[in-house]
């Protein structure tokens, strides 16, 4: 199959988009094995069927993807860009984990990715390398998550993935990665579906520090899926900061799977992108398994945010919390859409949501859903929402005290955000994305001067 027929959609809930239609699947990687032909065929005609939501779908009616669709976006080329490992390490920092993938436009970037140091009991391969040397593993778990895909861009993702990363972990080891997602494109609009598959076995440990940067302002899209199974009592710190173009597009969606006494802990912290939709959806599959997703963003300008969560109770004596804080000056909109869904089974569940949000400017926008479904009767959930201006009051106090405006306001905004920040347990992580909030302010402040 070399090229896609053009897309038939449902006008009532779905956008046309021309650029799914024209991308061919010939040169993509592992054309030699029907399996993965096969699915990338059913993936696209998927999409094909379900076209790209509009807001008149619920869980889409905060964002408007016209314009996504009408940017004719175009395939990366086939080859990283040069970017020496020094470069790297001067612009985002020298590797600080046993392990890096390094991925520039899409594609690994194998000169610039350390995986010497891994330990025994745990791979981390690269797309072409787990086709060709782990294809039965790979083939159950992709087959597998496209039997459940009802996700129009995570149909296109496994249509169009050009490379990504398959990480396993064996029972009982422990492994700290970091994934780095360079975009530097100089000319066209090129789109990028990297796809990450994780397989934590039972008793093991993965800390992933995950990084989304630009050193380009031209537009891009980067539309990635991630797929995590938990074995059990497996534990999964995922920690994200996404810094991109403010003219970019990033669409993510990860998926989860927890057995009896997982726990996957999530935190994200976003600054840049024209638009940007973190979606997360885990199910607690076995007891006493649990969730911790938590997040902080900050926005300037016509930036925008969507981060949809949801979290589904479907054992006894699950845990889990959603919990996000945002910051938004000028004509930023956030959306904070969360579901906690409690199975009859799941009995002595323990679910939170909460959404609290900063407005800089009464321009600024901020959306909270936060939705119970529980279908249990021995049940402890609770969500909440606020939104916010600075206090007044608190403003005061650090001017009486000889702190100039900018100055008290900053201070107020860095220990809005940091309390949230600091509630990581790992030193290194809550450094990092730490000094990203930091950084922000510091633009901001920037940005706002001249």
């Amino acid at each position: 199959m070399n090229a896609v027929s053009p897309l038939t959609t449902n006008p009532s809930c779905s956008i046309s988009f021309p650029y799914a239609a024209q991308v061919s699947l010939a040169n993509l990687p592992g054309g030699d094995l029907s399996w993965l032909v096969d699915g990338r065929s059913r993936a696209m005609a998927g999409f094909a069927e379900l076209g790209l939501p509009s807001q008149k779908v619920e869980e889409w009616r905060y964002s408007n993807l016209s314009p996504l669709a009408n940017t004719d976006f175009t395939a990366p080329e086939l080859t990283a860009a040069d970017l020496v490992r020094a470069e790297i390490n001067e612009r985002f920092g020298e590797m600080k984990s046993m392990a890096r993938l390094v991925f520039v436009n899409g594609w690994l970037d194998g000169a610039s990715s350390e995986l010497t140091n891994l330990p025994v009991g745990v791979r981390v391969l690269g797309l072409a390398d787990a086709i060709a040397e782990e294809s039965d593993l790979l083939k159950t778990h992709f087959c597998d998550s496209l039997e459940q895909y009802d996700h129009a861009l995570a149909l296109l993702n496994s249509a169009l993935t050009a490379d990504g990363c398959l990480v396993i972990l064996e029972q009982e080891v422990e492994l700290e990665l970091e994934l780095l997602f360079i975009a530097t494109p100089d000319g066209g609009t090129p789109a990028y579906h990297p796809r990450i598959s994780i397989l934590v076995g039972a008793g093991s440990r993965l800390s992933l520090r995950e990084q989304h940067a630009t050193l380009s302002s031209h537009v891009y899209w980067s539309n990635s899926v991630t797929n995590i199974k938990l074995d059990e009592n497996a534990r999964m710190c995922h920690y994200r900061l996404q810094e991109e173009s403010g003219h970019s597009w990033l669409t993510s969606w990860t998926k989860v799977r927890a057995a009896r006494g997982a726990f996957y802990d999530n935190f994200i912290v976003a600054t840049g992108g024209r638009y940007s939709r973190n979606e997360i959806e885990v199910a607690l599959e076995g007891e006493g398994a649990g969730c911790d997703l938590s997040g902080g963003f900050m926005l300037m300008g016509e930036q925008k945010i969507d981060n949809r969560l949801r979290v589904d109770h479907a054992a006894p004596n699950c845990i889990s919390r959603q919990s996000y804080k945002g910051v938004l000056d000028e004509r930023a909109h956030g959306v904070f859409q969360a579901k906690t869904v409690v199975r009859r089974d799941a009995q002595r569940t323990d679910g939170n949501q909460l959404s609290r949000a900063l407005l800089l400017s009464s321009e600024a926008v901020m959306d909270a859903k936060p939705e119970l479904e529980i279908y249990a009767d021995d049940v402890k959930c609770s969500h909440g929402a606020t939104v916010g201006e600075l206090d007044g009051e608190q403003l005061f106090y650090l001017r009486a005290r000889g702190i100039d405006e900018a100055s008290a306001r900053n201070l107020l905004i860095a220990a809005f955000l940091e309390e949230h920040v600091q509630s990581i347990t790992e030193e290194a992580a809550c450094e990092w994305l730490a000094s990203a909030v930091t950084g922000w302010i510091a633009r901001r402040e920037r940005e706002r001067v001249t």
